[in-house]
């Protein structure tokens, strides 16, 4: 018996460890068939146009992962020999939201024969997660010449040149 108190202790100790471990969030194409998709896809829809996806682990901040699907449309306009993109379209999606701490507090009562009595429990749960993953998805146009003065219009060059220099790349 004096044995097992140990064991337990760290198996548990394995499990929390284990809850922790998430996929980094690095700017590359995602790998089908991977355990985790974390990276970009992009699809042509037709010439000049391009929808453009970045799957981010879970926890990565939403703005790194906006970054990075902008990235690669401005990689992909350079690619093609355009000068600008204008997003037409943009979605975010998150999984594995709405599991932080949570408090909740119950009562009852019981009557039997000539007794009574009252009960109240608390309880508390908390997400050792490493916290939501996010999406964003961008359906750009592309374009030549003078970047059009439109807030979701982007001159590629410069894009890659603020959110391009010093990111992971594997």
């Amino acid at each position: 018996m004096k044995t097992a108190k140990p064991l337990i202790a760290l198996a548990a100790s394995a499990l929390l460890l284990g809850a922790c471990t998430t996929v980094p969030t690095v700017y590359r194409a995602a790998m089908p068939g991977a355990p985790s998709q974390v990276g970009y896809t992009e699809y042509k829809i037709e010439a000049g146009r391009y929808r453009v996806t970045f799957q981010g682990g879970p926890g990565a901040p939403e703005n790194q992962i906006g970054d990075y699907a902008l990235l690669r449309a401005a990689e992909l306009a350079i690619r093609d020999g355009y000068d600008w993109f204008r997003v037409a379209d943009r979605s975010t999606s998150v999984s594995g939201a709405g599991n932080g701490p949570h408090l909740s507090v119950g009562g009852g009562s019981s009557t039997y024969g000539h007794r009574s009595s009252v009960g109240l429990g608390i309880g508390t749960s908390f997400d050792l997660g490493p916290g939501p993953a996010f999406t964003r998805s961008l359906e750009v146009v592309f374009g030549k010449g003078p970047t059009p003065h439109d807030r979701d219009a982007y001159d590629a060059r410069e894009v890659v040149k603020a959110i391009g220099y010093g990111r992971q790349r594997t």
